[in-house]
């Protein structure tokens, strides 16, 4: 079997406001189904380590995590490895019921956006309030970025990961790395 392969290769930016930097292959399997069904709450808790998040909050434990997609769907996240295992024990869990779990990690990219400015960078970009008591850690969107969906979230360390289709990867890579500019600040959550 061949080695995953990031959209970019591992593209970079550190030359301005905020690092980007492109997320190693990570396996993401999208779950439609009903959210409250207990047989699905034990399976995501058993293959994440975590509660099945709430709207709009994501929720991750090391490499493994799920995030609140629409009343209907969950988006699993684990080690890319690890993708057909997970999706074996899902289909077997899901056995009899009106739940569909598929693997979508090679349709997705992922970018991380880290540094003293990463909510300022977003902001430009998001129709999202980004305010630090507005969106905490484990907070998640789906929204668009420039001209294309995307979703992002913001992680305990404080940096953004963002989302978007792999055939957009380099618009996405390419609006981030223009929105962290040297010099484009603008200090607007900075505290004093």
């Amino acid at each position: 079997m061949s080695e995953p392969v990031s959209a970019l290769k591992n593209a970079r930016y550190d030359a301005g406001i905020a690092l980007i930097s492109e997320v190693a292959p990570m396996g993401m399997i999208t779950i439609r189904g009903d959210l409250d069904a207990p047989y699905l709450r034990k399976v995501t808790k058993k293959l994440t380590g975590v509660e099945r998040p709430e709207r709009g909050q994501c929720r991750f434990a090391g490499n493994a995590g799920a995030a609140w997609m629409s009343p209907d769907e969950l988006l699993l996240f684990c080690p890319h490895v690890q993708v057909s295992e997970v999706l074996a024990r899902l289909h077997a869990a899901f056995e009899d019921t009106h739940t569909t779990a598929m693997d979508v990690s090679g349709a997705r990219a992922a970018f991380r956006v880290e540094g003293p400015h990463a909510r300022e960078v977003l902001a430009k970009l998001a129709p999202v309030d980004l305010a630090p008591d507005q969106f905490t850690p484990g907070m998640f969107r789906r929204t668009r970025m420039g001209q294309v969906p995307a979703a992002f979230w913001l992680r305990d360390d404080g940096a953004f990961e963002v989302i978007c289709f792999r055939s957009v990867a380099q618009y996405m890579f390419d609006q981030l790395c223009v929105a962290a500019q040297p010099g484009s600040a603008v200090g607007h959550f900075q505290t004093a």
